[in-house]
């Protein structure tokens, strides 16, 4: 039975038994703060003070997609169920923070009388206020070591309260106590008579559980189409409120967009970096999104907001996305499921970052696609050829450019209609703007690959030679064109060659530190693990190695061998 079901019948109705016991609500929350704080003493005792503990349930947020597990604790009172995430308060474990925030109706903060409010638990707290949770208790923990002294507790109470108006949590009640002893976790002590609030326990049992599915807008996203019966179909979810595809209200539809903006935890070990294609799911909904802007990253203690080209684990930013497709979403603020995401790494699978949304960008909703007549196809016909994206990458000074336009030449001479993009010479005019930074060089790639597409859906042949040293961006220019369309072509060339070449000086500049950011020296080149081509630069000349990349495209039918 639904959950909204369950309440309307548990209230009573006119023809329910009067008798019928009353079914408990249940209360998600998680407990939060610096490691050392006292998390697994406090949940304990919240445990033995309960009347039933139920089995722990390890499981990741599928509804999030999450790739991070957390383990919720069963349990309850006589006045309500509970479950009950201990977040670990090491930085490695942001990701479970956030997870467990992710559903909560409530969290926990909890903090030591002796220190204060360090540095971790205002990022926490950043955290449960991204994630929407409504309700926190700020449990100022071993009092005891304290002195059970009022000042202390009142001083980190107005701190806290100070720094949670800011992060824009009103809802926050602040308890002293010691969860060792058990003082005001179960029932209140003489040594702080002069707190006269209730216990964590009753704070708990009287908070209300904001996220009850019966509330808002009513929201499906859809999870599959049940075709089991020939005559009829039925659509399978979980109900988010009362997306792929989402069914809702018609009065009070979600937004429907491809790009948005919104607030961004980022939580893998490597930067994130704008431009770069990363794997997106929003609900049921699953595709592909880039940050087209780093707005701005926010200090965790002062709340500042500092400009950034680049976001690193653990730090939070505002940015704008693009979406390969329009999706159904709603503004966080209004439905915390349909209004989050989570992005994901493409090649190692890991959860890179997770966010919420703001709100769509009218960018979205202002420009949409101009048909046309002729398309790709009859362009390709009119030359009598396959078009094809030749992506060339290499080390520097691997040869890739020598090799590029000796190809060029071959397919020219063979009456294919061609255009050659060298790295350095769109750095003349289409990207002159760019530096070499890792968040430049992907803007670089970026930029040609979209150019690349535009030329390729003209019907032409295009070379592109440039370095591209992630294997990220070389993914994504792949998946701007079409099925074979792409070929990527490896010049193979040893460092140890490439260094003995140098015709412009840069490896010298960089053993000598006059040149950062040099791919090969001081940044990484990713080589591709599949290229459809490998070419052994430092084993054959140049002629000798475009000829194989013409018999590649010859037998792969590049150059149709009747147009007509």
């Amino acid at each position: 039975m639904p959950q909204s079901a369950r309440n309307t019948a548990a209230a009573g109705s006119s023809d329910a038994s009067s008798d019928t016991p009353k079914e408990k609500d249940r209360l998600r929350f998680v407990i939060c703060g610096a490691a050392g704080g006292g998390k697994s003493t406090l949940l304990k005792c919240l445990l033995d003070e309960s009347r039933t503990a139920l089995e722990d349930s390890p499981q990741s947020d599928r509804e999030l997609g999450i790739a991070v597990d957390v383990t919720w604790r069963h349990f309850e009172t006589d006045k309500r169920k509970f479950m009950a995430a201990d977040a670990p308060g090491h930085e490695q474990d942001t990701g479970t923070v956030a997870m467990g925030a992710a559903s909560a109706d409530l969290a926990v903060i909890l903090v030591d009388a002796r220190t204060g409010i360090p540095t971790q638990t205002r990022f926490h707290s950043q955290i449960v206020a991204l994630m929407g949770v409504p309700q926190v208790v700020l449990a100022v923990n071993k009092m005891d070591l304290a002195g059970y002294a009022q000042s202390v507790f009142e001083a980190i109470a107005e701190e806290y309260a100070a720094f949670a108006h800011e992060l824009g949590i009103e809802n926050v009640h602040a308890i002293p106590l010691s969860a060792l002893t058990g003082e005001n976790v179960r029932a209140g002590r003489g040594a702080m008579s002069w707190y006269a609030g209730p216990t964590l326990m009753e704070a708990l049992e009287g908070a209300d559980p904001e996220s009850d599915p019966a509330r808002g807008s009513f929201r499906l996203p859809v999870q599959r189409v049940d075709r089991s019966d020939p005559d009829s179909r039925g659509l399978v979810g979980t109900i988010a409120s009362g997306r792929g595809d989402v069914i809702a209200d018609r009065n009070q539809p979600p937004a429907a967009a491809d790009q948005f903006a919104a607030h961004l935890l980022w939580l893998d070990k490597s930067a994130m970096l704008p431009g770069r294609t990363y794997a997106i799911r929003i609900g049921t909904a699953s595709g592909t999104a880039q940050i087209t802007d780093l707005v701005h990253r926010v200090d965790v203690d002062s709340l500042r907001h500092l400009a950034a080209k680049t976001l690193e684990r653990d730090e939070v930013g505002y940015c704008k996305l693009a979406l390969d497709q329009r999706v159904a979403f709603d503004p966080h603020t209004e439905n915390r499921r349909t209004g989050a995401f989570v992005l994901i790494d493409k090649f190692t699978g890991a959860t890179a970052g997770v966010g919420v949304i703001h709100f769509p960008l009218r960018r979205a909703t202002n420009v949409v696609w101009q048909p046309t007549r002729v398309d790709r196809a009859a362009r390709a016909y009119a030359k009598g050829q396959m078009p094809r994206l030749l992506w060339i990458t290499g080390l520097p000074a691997a040869g890739k450019s020598t090799v590029a336009d000796r190809l060029e030449q071959k397919l020219h001479a063979a009456g294919v209609h061609t255009y050659l993009l060298d790295g350095d010479n769109v750095r003349h005019g289409l990207n002159r703007d760019l530096g070499f930074t890792e968040q430049d060089r992907v803007e670089n790639v970026r930029r040609v690959a979209e150019v690349a597409k535009l030329m390729v859906d003209a019907g032409l042949v295009v070379i592109v030679s440039m370095i591209s040293p992630f294997r990220s961006e070389r993914r994504m220019a792949r998946d701007l064109v079409s099925e074979g369309e792409f070929v990527e072509i490896f010049v193979d060339t040893p460092l140890a060659v490439c260094e003995s070449r140098d015709p412009k000086g840069l490896y010298k500049r960089a053993r000598a530190a006059e040149l950062i950011n040099f791919t090969g020296i001081d940044s990484p080149y990713e080589p591709p693990e599949a290229a459809e081509i490998v070419l052994k630069g430092g084993e054959e000349d140049p002629d000798t190695l475009a000829d194989r990349v013409v018999d590649y495209l010859n037998v792969n039918r590049t150059i149709p061998p009747d147009a007509s």
